[in-house]
């Protein structure tokens, strides 16, 4: 209901567009994304999933197609995801979106030495992107870590990417 309200005040009966798909982009991510296009039509929007092939599809389909489906791990700061991902200009800001006070506040979050203050900048940014921003995320990724008192490992398992943050090999070893 709501999105047929925005669509009305946009002067839009309904909407038709495309997404560009292929498990390339994560596992399943074609099959996500005709599910997405489920849940749109009945908000009255049209979304043909364009089927691409998984070869090529980070050189020919992403920052290139204005609508399609991506893979974010997560970082380990909130500055090094917020940098790469939505500050104006940079490569990979796939949405091309662009937020002048976003932009100001993820310059002064930098220096900011007080914990309490950057955790309002970085929440302030958050609801920004939610806000204003172009990114759908309609699902986060689950990491299951197995452990077994057969292998050591570190203190701390990274919580973006698998295998320990891809690092498996450098901080696992077998007891």
């Amino acid at each position: 209901d709501k999105a047929k309200f925005y669509l009305k005040e946009a002067g839009l009966d309904s909407l038709s567009i495309q997404l560009s798909a292929a498990d390339a982009a994560f596992t399943g991510a074609v099959d996500a994304a005709v599910l997405f296009s489920e849940k749109a039509a009945a908000a009255g929007i049209t979304l043909e999933v364009v089927r691409e092939p998984n070869d090529g599809y980070w050189d020919n389909v992403w920052l290139k197609k204005p609508f399609c489906a991506v893979y974010w791990g997560g970082r380990p700061t909130e500055d090094w995801m917020f940098s790469m991902t939505y500050a104006t200009g940079v490569p990979w800001n796939d949405t091309f979106w662009s937020n002048a006070r976003f932009d100001e506040l993820l310059l002064a979050a930098r220096s900011e030495l007080d914990e309490d203050k950057r955790r309002e900048m970085y929440h302030e940014m958050q609801s920004i992107c939610a806000n204003d921003g172009g990114t759908i995320i309609p699902m986060f990724a689950s990491y299951v870590m197995g452990m077994s008192d057969k292998i050591g490992h570190e203190d701390r398992v990274a919580g973006n990417w698998t295998l320990d943050g891809f690092r498996a090999l450098e901080r696992w070893w077998f007891v």
